[in-house]
C-alpha cells in the first residue's frame, strides 16, 4: 500500500477503497464464469470429446471472441455509463446460465459461448476505474488476485451447493450466480463512487483517454516488436493459468482431494496473499521504467518456480499439494502483472496517449486462442495422459519458452527507452 510520506491521507483512503471494491466486484463476477466447472458431467461425451471439456472450450471461445472485439470496444470505452454496460453484460451472462440449466445437452455449449462472450469485457471495464493512478500497482494487484481467490472460493460455494443442497450439476452456475447477485449489485454501486485520478496521478502516470484507430496503429508501429514478445509470453501464461483454472477440480480429484471443497479456497487464498504482497510492493518504485524492468524479473522468477516445481512433481520428488501450490504461485507471478501493472507502467514510462485496456485485450485475445488450441489438441489427438501428467509437462515446456521471451522484451523496451527518452535515462 502507498506510504503516507508520498501520499496524502485522502489518497491513501481512495487507494484502499478502490482496491477493496475492485477486488470484491471482480470476485463476485467470477461466480458467473467458473462455478460450473466443478461439474464433471461424467459419462457424457459428444463427437468423441467429454461434455465438460466441450463446455469449457465453448465458454473459452466466447471469452476469446470478446477479447478480440474488446481491442476496439475497451480501448474506445467512455467513462460515463460504465455501470449500465456492466449491468447489461452480467445480466446477459447470468441469463445464459439459466438457459444452460434448461436446455438438453449438447446445446449447453451455445449458452456457455454467450456467457463467456459477455463476461470477457468485464475485466477491462472494471480496470478502467483503477488505471492512471500512482496507486494503480496496489489497486491492480488487489483486483488481479481476486480471480485467484475467487477461482477457489466460488468453486467452494458451488461444491457446497452441490453436496449440501443437492443442486443438480446443470444448475450450479445459475444458482451460484444467485448467491452472489446482491453483493455484486452493492459493489458495482460502490465502484461507481470511486473518485477520478487527481492531478498528482496524471502528472506521474499520464492522462488516460479513449484510443482511436489511428492511436492504436501508431502504438503498434512504434512498439510492435515488444508487443509480439509480450503476447508470446502471455500466451503461454494464459494457457498454463486457464488449463489449471478450468480443470482444477479434475487435478484435485486425481490427487485424492476431490471431496474436500475447502482445498480450493485454502490453496488459492495463500497464493492470493503472496502475490498481492509482491505486486503491491512495486508501488514504492516511483520511476516507471525501473518498475517495468523489475516486473520482467518477477515474471522470470514466476516461470522458474512453476517450471521447477512441475519438473520435481513429474520426477516424484514433490507432493501433489505442494506442487499445485507452487505451480499456481509461479504462474500467477507471471500472469497477474500483465493484467494490472505491466501495461500500466509501460504507458506511464513512455507517456503514451491511450489506456491499458487496449494492450490487455491484445494480449488476452491471443492468450485465450492458445488456451483453446491446447485443450482441443489434448482431446482431438487422443493423448492418453491424465491432467496431473499433461499439465505439469506443459508447464515445464512453456516456462522455458516464457523465460526467453520475457528477457527479449526486457532488452527491447530498455533499448526503446534509451532511444526515445535519452534525457530521462539514468
Amino acid at each position: 500500500m502507498p506510504s503516507t510520506t508520498s501520499f496524502s491521507p485522502r489518497q491513501v483512503s481512495v487507494a484502499v477503497y478502490t482496491a477493496a471494491v475492485a477486488f470484491l466486484t471482480y470476485a463476485c463476477i467470477f461466480a458467473y464464469r467458473k462455478a460450473f466447472t466443478v461439474a464433471t458431467f461424467d459419462g457424457q461425451a459428444f463427437w468423441g470429446i467429454k461434455y465438460q471439456t466441450l463446455l469449457i472450450i465453448s465458454q473459452g471461445l466466447g471469452y476469446m471472441a470478446s477479447k478480440f472485439y474488446g481491442i476496439k470496444f475497451i480501448s474506445e470505452l467512455k467513462r460515463l455509463g460504465r455501470w449500465k454496460t456492466s449491468a447489461l453484460l452480467i445480466g446477459a451472462a447470468w441469463l445464459c446460465l439459466l438457459l444452460f440449466a434448461l436446455v438438453p445437452a449438447p446445446w449447453g455449449i451455445v449458452c456457455l459461448f454467450g456467457n463467456g462472450f459477455m463476461l470477457g469485457f468485464m475485466w477491462g471495464i472494471i480496470f478502467s476505474y483503477a488505471e492512471g493512478r500512482r496507486a494503480t500497482d496496489f489497486i491492480g494487484a488487489a483486483m488481479a488476485v481476486s480471480f485467484v481467490f475467487a477461482g477457489g472460493f466460488t468453486r467452494s460455494v458451488a461444491v457446497w451447493l452441490r453436496d449440501s443442497w443437492h443442486v443438480a450439476e446443470s444448475w450450479l452456475g445459475f444458482t451460484t450466480g444467485l448467491v452472489f447477485a446482491l453483493p455484486l449489485i452493492i459493489f458495482m454501486y460502490l465502484l461507481e463512487r470511486v473518485p477520478a485520478p487527481d492531478e498528482a496521478d496524471i502528472k506521474e502516470r499520464s492522462m488516460r483517454l479513449p484510443m482511436t484507430r489511428d492511436d492504436r496503429k501508431n502504438f503498434l508501429r512504434l512498439f510492435g516488436g515488444g508487443v509480439v514478445a509480450v503476447v508470446i509470453t502471455y500466451l503461454f501464461l494464459t494457457i498454463m493459468r486457464d488449463v489449471r483454472d478450468n480443470f482444477m477440480a479434475n487435478m484435485w480429484n486425481e490427487l485424492g482431494y476431490g471431496q474436500k471443497p475447502a482445498i480450493f479456497t485454502r490453496t488459492e487464498t495463500i497464493t492470493s496473499v503472496v502475490v498481492l504482497v509482491i505486486m503491491s510492493l512495486l508501488v514504492v518504485i516511483r520511476k516507471n521504467i525501473r518498475a517495468l524492468r523489475l516486473i520482467h524479473w518477477v515474471i522470470v522468477a514466476g516461470f522458474l518456480i512453476a517450471g521447477i516445481a512441475s519438473a520435481l512433481f513429474l520426477m516424484g520428488a514433490m507432493a501433489g499439494v505442494l506442487w499445485m501450490q507452487l505451480a499456481g504461485l509461479g504462474l500467477y507471478m507471471g500472469y497477474i502483472p500483465f493484467n494490472c501493472i505491466y501495461f500500466e507502467r509501460l504507458i506511464a514510462a513512455f507517456r503514451i496517449t491511450g489506456n491499458v485496456g487496449f494492450l490487455i485485450y491484445i494480449a488476452d485475445a491471443w492468450g485465450y486462442l492458445g488456451s483453446m488450441l491446447v485443450m482441443l489438441t489434448k482431446e482431438i489427438a487422443g493423448l492418453q495422459l491424465t491432467w496431473t501428467q499433461f499439465y505439469p509437462t506443459s508447464v515445464v515446456i512453456f516456462s522455458a519458452i516464457g523465460i526467453v521471451t520475457t528477457i527479449f522484451s526486457l532488452i527491447y523496451f530498455n533499448r526503446k527507452y534509451r532511444v526515445l527518452t535519452p534525457d530521462k535515462e539514468n
